[in-house]
């Protein structure tokens, strides 16, 4: 996995093995029983030609989410990972948060140029970015930034793909058996590289824990 990341390969190996012997010395309370995947649409820009999730469909949005997390029994215990781009993500946080899980944020960038790139773009962006700060003050781990976590990208790599692996691949790194990934998605294809069909193909290529929201209804389905 450190390797599809283009993290320092020649040390992988060696890495490994402290990594291995570290977690045998984590506390069990740390230990997630759950791990929540969650990659979604952002809120449409106001100049999106075509609605995909428009704004006003985002509290029933929110509902559906908080709705599958209890289905999937998320509480106290478990692990949330995302990114907190405006629209999905960060209703999938203010859900997390609620349930009094432990969220972790992973960010392509950081987090002034994410800010300028995910979040103020969308229709209501102000209000979003109010909402970010909101909910980021609620967690006890800050966000994590790509560039410091795993070093300078190869030229030729996109930063939302390699975000989406340095999710999946943390997650997957608890077991993934405890993996249950929930998305906001339409079926369809993503604006650029890195987006939730991305993340969508690669969960699906490992295991069939999927919980689909179709935006277009906001009907949750098993995948």
């Amino acid at each position: 996995m450190l390797r599809e990341l283009h993290f320092r390969p020649d040390e992988t190996q060696a890495a490994l093995a402290l990594v291995e012997r570290e977690l045998e010395r984590v506390p069990n309370q740390l230990i997630p029983r759950q791990v929540f995947l969650f990659s979604g649409h952002r809120v449409d820009t106001p100049t999106r030609p075509e609605p995909r999730f428009p704004p006003e469909r985002a509290a029933l949005a929110g509902q559906r989410i908080a709705e599958a997390l209890d289905q999937l029994g998320a509480a106290p215990g478990n692990l949330a990972l995302c990114q907190a781009a405006a629209g999905g993500d960060l209703l999938f946080l203010e859900a997390c948060v609620r349930r009094g899980l432990r969220c972790q944020i992973l960010l392509p960038f950081a987090e002034p140029e994410f800010v300028e790139r995910s979040i103020l773009p969308s229709s209501e962006g102000e209000r979003w970015r109010e909402r970010y700060y909101a909910v980021t003050s609620q967690i006890k781990d800050p966000p994590r930034i790509m560039a410091v976590e795993l070093g300078d990208a190869p030229k030729d790599s996109d930063a939302y793909v390699r975000c989406n692996l340095w999710l999946l691949y943390t997650a997957l790194a608890f077991g993934i058996d405890k993996l249950r990934f929930l998305c906001l998605w339409n079926g369809g294809s993503s604006d650029g590289r890195g987006g939730t069909s991305h993340m969508y193909e690669e969960v699906k290529r490992r295991t069939g824990r999927v919980t689909r929201i179709d935006p277009a209804d906001l009907t949750a389905r098993l995948d």
